[in-house]
């Protein structure tokens, strides 16, 4: 059975799983890690989810304040072995509901073309595509959403 909980990010089984997180886009991402890693602190992030599945920590993801009515999605994963099952995109919509209960009008967000899971799950899940924004205007691999969630 599938349960999404809403916590913060000092929850143990958030922090565990942004760790494996870590490792994951650290192998993917080489030599440009550094960089994209110091715009994945949490210290200021306050919502976060864990998803479990009976009573296992299996997923995660965040958001905080871009600003004023914009919420930034931040730290989304689910366990390798637990993907394709539509955990991800359960994910996105608590984090989208929790933001629109918070007054957020739209969700933005960063990926990179190395993770084409990723930019496929944005998409179906009817995130647009926009100009880089912000640390990430002049970064070529990175691609930026947004989503009105108002």
């Amino acid at each position: 059975m599938i349960q999404i909980t809403r916590t913060s990010p000092d929850n143990v089984d958030f922090v565990t799983l942004i760790q494996d997180l870590d490792i994951d886009i650290e192998k993917r991402d080489g030599a440009e890690h550094p960089f994209f890693a110091q715009f994945n602190k949490t210290d200021s992030i306050k919502h976060a989810i864990v998803v479990y599945e009976d009573q296992r920590a299996i997923g995660c993801g965040a958001f905080k304040a871009y600003k004023d009515e914009v919420a930034e999605i931040k730290r989304m994963f689910v366990n390798p072995e637990d993907r394709g099952k539509g955990v991800a995109s359960k994910i996105l919509k608590e984090l989208e509901s929790w933001a629109r209960e918070e007054n957020f009008k739209s969700c933005i967000l960063e990926t990179g073309k190395k993770y084409p899971e990723a930019i496929a799950l944005y998409k179906k899940n009817g995130y647009g595509i926009i100009a880089n924004y912000g640390q990430y205007e002049l970064i070529e691999d990175s691609v930026c959403f947004q989503k009105t969630i108002s």
